[in-house]
């Protein structure tokens, strides 16, 4: 005589429920809810950032571009978040202005020294979004602390440099000026393609902006600027206009500046 032996198999969770469950999950691990409101960005840094903004609570790292971070860090001053920047020297206000970040909300601390990430963590206990430039490498341990606190306060954090446990990473290619013609003229705006990675989709996500555009803020390349440029890479070294303040030279290679 044989025996039956029934097993009892699992009902497999409807996807949505299953969905839900994951994100409960992660948001327990990370302490931040995954569709909380994000802090504003340009429209055309809008789709390169998961959530269409930055996240409180979260790191992003930069490629060190003054541009780059100028142009994030004006519509959350815009919008009444106070911006702090630690350990950047060469930022020039008025660069800033132009870019469109407020002015009167913004704290600079220029050079902290060795002690860089224990300022950094004061700063971000009391102003949601915090700029900041290493000075030295930071432990796995550092980061993780500094990560908790960012996740306590809710602050943003964004690094001109590598970050563990970045949110996004964006660097910036390819740039091409526009306004010289036949080796005369003025230039008008800087074209430049930025790339985001970040562990929230596959593959990493591209746009081409203009930065600065002729306002002096960022926006979308048109599809003629972006195809066809005014004028070709100029030689030499990457050249960001908003890395010294505005009315230093901006310094260009002989084959530019002939006319």
């Amino acid at each position: 005589m044989r025996g039956t032996v029934q097993a009892t198999i699992p009902r497999a969770l409807p996807p949505a429920d299953e969905v839900g469950r994951l994100r409960a999950q992660l948001e327990r691990v990370q302490g931040r809810r995954l569709d909380a409101p994000v802090l504003p960005v340009a429209p055309a840094l809008a789709d390169l950032l998961p959530g269409g903004g930055l996240r409180p609570g979260a790191a992003y790292s930069l490629a060190p571009s003054m541009s780059l971070l100028l142009a994030l860090l004006s519509h959350a001053s815009q919008a009444g978040s106070w911006c702090g920047v630690v350990g950047m020297p060469q930022l020039g206000a008025e660069a800033a202005e132009g870019m469109g970040v407020d002015l009167s909300r913004l704290v600079l601390v220029p050079d902290p020294g060795a002690r860089w990430l224990a300022v950094t963590a004061t700063v971000a206990e009391v102003l949601p979004v915090v700029a900041v430039r290493p000075g030295s490498r930071a432990s796995d341990g550092d980061v993780s602390r500094l990560a908790a606190r960012l996740r306590d306060r809710g602050a943003v954090l964004l690094v001109q440099g590598p970050w563990a446990q970045a949110e996004a990473v964006l660097d910036v290619g390819d740039p091409a000026w526009q306004g010289l013609d036949r080796g005369h003229g003025c230039l008008v705006s800087r074209a430049v393609t930025i790339t985001a990675a970040s562990r929230r989709w596959p593959v990493p996500r591209r746009a081409r902006v203009l930065l600065p555009g002729p306002d002096g803020g960022i926006e979308a390349a048109t599809e003629r600027v972006a195809r066809h440029p005014l004028v070709a890479p100029l030689d030499g070294p990457h050249v960001d206009p908003h890395e010294t303040v505005l009315d230093a030279p901006l310094e260009l290679p002989l084959a530019a500046r002939a006319g």
